[in-house]
């Protein structure tokens, strides 16, 4: 899931303050979240009908994951949870990959400067943010664990916390990316649930990381959460395509073919995968609003592009043009089309398998 702007994992993490949460739509005129549905049962009363005798107990949120959009995450976050003090401790912590940049740990530059100089530079985070290096540090006590990291870590991750995260933590994952492996196809939140055993909720949308750091509009859908998950998988393929166009010089009515292509393969995708994937779910923004937006300005229709216009690797282009960050279309691509060959569908995804 992407946030949904300024206010987006406010409304969100407002709503796992207390384990049973429902239905709701809310918007300003910066920022829209449509949230109608969670993971689990137990995230089901109104915050509207809240009774004000039942005190919520002190949230504590960890990050994980400290690159591009996680900083940008880190810092909605970090906003939101002064304004929701005393439900919120104003600390967020987040956990980084350590790495050294200009002979300083990136960590101490986090925490001095306040800065992610190697991927969010030139915006300030919050003083509240604070970087550790230690994954189990950075979650100790959290009630709220946000997922923002490569879906090919996920795993690693996991085990690394399975039994040693607070008993009171919930999750929610913003993380673009699906989990294949023999037994087939796994959605990323439902790794984090099997492996650490916690309520996961999944927030994808049309937001690219620069503009929600800028406070420009942008929404989000927390709906269907099988189907809002595997869009934002697959809506990455449908932008490595969108770049390849771009780079070939096919124009904007190739690139249209492609967006309605690609949208009705990832629908087909999600119902073939997964049951009661609801058709309604790719008319949100988690949908068509993220496939539109990753055609035009997301970093895999960028790279991709390059890679027609210079004959780079990705993977060189992944270290010159993300400074080392990495592509989830990429991987996304090898993943889809494995198992679209396990199943034997190969013919009925020419995007996909092309």
């Amino acid at each position: 899931m992407t946030v949904a702007g300024l206010r987006s994992l406010r409304i969100l993490a407002a709503r796992l303050a207390w384990p049973s949460l429902s239905t709701c739509t809310t918007s300003s005129t910066t920022s829209r979240i449509v949230a109608r549905s969670f993971t689990t049962p137990s995230f089901k009363r109104s915050l509207l009908g809240l009774s004000p005798t039942l005190a919520p107990r002190m949230e504590k949120v960890c990050l994980i994951g400290s690159g591009n959009w996680g900083c940008v995450i880190a810092k909605v976050v970090a906003q939101n949870v002064i304004n929701l003090r005393p439900t919120f401790d104003p600390e967020v912590r987040m956990w980084v990959f350590e790495e050294m940049v200009d002979g300083q740990k990136l960590t101490d530059i986090i925490n001095t400067r306040h800065e992610n100089v190697k991927y969010l530079p030139g915006v300030k985070l919050p003083t509240n943010v604070v970087a550790h290096s230690s994954l189990l540090a950075a979650v100790q006590d959290a009630t709220l664990l946000v997922f923002v990291l490569p879906h090919q870590f996920v795993k690693g991750v996991c085990d690394d916390l399975r039994g040693k995260i607070s008993p009171k933590a919930r999750a929610v994952s913003l993380i673009k990316g699906v989990d294949v492996s023999a037994s087939g196809l796994r959605l990323i939140s439902d790794v984090i649930n099997e492996h650490l055993q916690v309520d996961v909720s999944v927030l994808m949308g049309a937001n690219i990381a620069g503009e929600v750091a800028a406070g420009n509009f942008c929404e989000s859908t927390l709906d269907d959460v099988a189907g809002v998950e595997l869009c934002g998988a697959l809506k990455n393929v449908v932008g490595i395509a969108a770049g390849l166009v771009d780079g070939l010089k096919y124009g904007d009515n190739t690139k249209a073919a492609i967006i309605r292509i690609g949208l009705s393969e990832m629908r087909k995708f999600a119902k073939l995968f997964h049951e009661g994937v609801k058709d309604e779910t790719f008319l949100e923004s988690c949908g068509v609003a993220d496939v539109i937006t990753t055609c035009f300005g997301g970093r895999n229709r960028k790279v991709a592009e390059a890679h027609v216009t210079t004959g780079k690797p990705f993977e060189v282009l992944e270290k010159e043009l993300l400074n080392g960050q990495k592509l989830q279309g990429t991987l996304t691509s090898k993943e889809v089309h494995h198992i679209l060959v396990k199943r034997g569908v190969v013919d009925e995804f020419p995007l996909f398998t092309q």
